[in-house]
């Protein structure tokens, strides 16, 4: 008598499993949404500063930038598939002109939770323009991005900028480890 193997039955309701965990999460739970316009404007414009003093030379990148989006909260979480989602205020000339969402699946070697902030640097109007344009802005399409770390956040100064979006992560808590194809889309949204 042949034995059928339990291994791709038990990882098929396991992914099964997994993809019902983060559909819940994304679908069922509330958004990580500010209060309103006024408070959403006033966590973006304070994790902004944090930014500039973590890394002084984001301040000059900020001066340089005709606009800067920051999420002053993500939520990500996952094991192996993930999600992630925040909200974010789009700052031009020191003070918030749009409010603006971002979410995104994952597929890879990943596990845990993690919350971070975000901030775009636009740097040309062209880029800024883009991200109005069609139903939301996936990362990595459009304009030529750079993810800055803090080993590229050292060397920049104002003549080593020539992308049009830097795009920085910082002030992450918790832990996510392992990599992931990931597509992060970014809309516009109204609060009222």
């Amino acid at each position: 008598m042949s034995r059928a193997s339990v291994l791709p039955v038990s990882f098929l309701s396991w992914l099964c499993a997994s993809l019902l965990s983060v559909s819940a999460l994304l679908c069922l739970t509330p958004p990580a949404r500010a209060a309103s316009a006024s408070e959403l404007s006033t966590d973006a414009m304070a994790a902004l500063e944090q930014l500039y003093a973590q890394e002084p030379r984001m301040r000059e990148l900020g001066r340089k930038a005709v606009g800067v989006l920051v999420f002053p909260s993500i939520i990500k979480g996952g094991l192996l598939v993930g999600g992630e989602r925040g909200d974010g205020a789009l700052i031009r000339r020191g003070k918030v002109e749009a409010f603006y969402s971002i979410s995104a699946l994952s597929f890879g070697f990943q596990a845990g939770a993690q919350q971070f902030s975000y901030a775009l640097f636009f740097m040309n109007e062209p880029a800024m323009a883009y991200l109005d344009q069609s139903d939301g802005w996936s990362l990595g399409a459009g304009p030529s991005l750079v993810v800055v770390d803090q080993g590229y956040a050292a060397s920049i100064t104002t003549t080593t900028v020539t992308q049009d979006v830097y795009a920085v992560p910082f002030g992450e808590q918790g832990l996510m480890a392992g990599m992931g194809l990931e597509g992060s889309k970014i809309s516009r949204m109204d609060l009222n």
